[in-house]
């Protein structure tokens, strides 16, 4: 392994990660009443009821999408009987759908947040930090996919990023495989650390602010105190 490969295949992922977890350690001991998504609800709607459930339910897509594909090996989907031809399928159908879809969501939320001078003047310099690099990580990733999946010679990223992911994940890292990888594979791969090490320090935070309690908590019982209102319900 060449210097290079090291420092981008390698070192650069790692530092992110730990940078991404350090990061959010912090920032939940030190800010937790920033710990929000900083909602803009309530300054505009009718882009936001649009492009909101367009981006999220697009991206919690395309990361399963990316689950499925990078972390599963092939042997385990073809022990289950997923054939080759048929996971091709179910990854480049789907993960289209899911990519134009992010697209189209994300395009509604930026273009609300520089049109709409009330949600402008909300925005900091982290808030742009974060949409320059989800643009990124998220349209190079639909190009991919429309390119060489869908319409294009097909690539199996299952032979060449995965593998290297694996690796990172395993504490045994090579970029041998990742360096097989067309460029645009590559560049993808390389353009979500960036984002990793933002993550933290962002509005991004409040994925992890999922109200799962709420599932199995009793409902609300609101009561008056005025004495009109208990001799109405008498």
């Amino acid at each position: 392994m060449s210097t290079g490969d090291v420092l981008l295949w390698v070192v650069l992922p790692y530092v992110s990660v730990t940078i991404f977890i350090a990061g959010h350690i912090w920032r939940y001991r030190r800010d937790q009443f920033g710990w929000t998504s900083r909602s803009s609800q309530l300054l505009e709607r009718r882009l936001l009821d649009w492009g909101s459930p367009l981006f999220h339910y697009g991206a919690l897509a395309a990361i399963g999408g990316h689950v499925l594909g990078i972390l599963i090996p092939a042997s385990a989907t073809e022990a289950i009987g997923i054939s080759e031809h048929a996971y091709h399928l179910i990854a480049t159908i789907p993960g289209s759908i899911a990519g134009v879809v992010t697209v189209v969501g994300l395009a509604i939320l930026i273009y609300r947040r520089a049109t709409v001078r009330r949600v402008a003047v909300t925005t900091t310099w982290l808030d742009l930090g974060a949409y320059v690099l989800l643009t990124v990580a998220i349209v190079i990733g639909t190009v991919e996919t429309l390119a060489y999946q869908a319409f294009g010679t097909s690539h199996d990223y299952r032979e060449t990023v995965a593998p290297w992911f694996r690796s990172l994940v395993g504490f045994q890292p090579e970029t041998e495989s990742i360096s097989e990888a067309p460029l645009i594979f590559q560049i993808h791969a390389i353009s979500a650390w960036p984002l990793y090490m933002l993550w933290p320090f962002t509005r991004l935070v409040h994925v992890w602010s999922i109200p799962l309690q709420y599932l199995g908590r009793p409902y609300i019982l609101y009561r008056s105190r005025s004495p009109a209102a208990r001799q109405l319900g008498r």
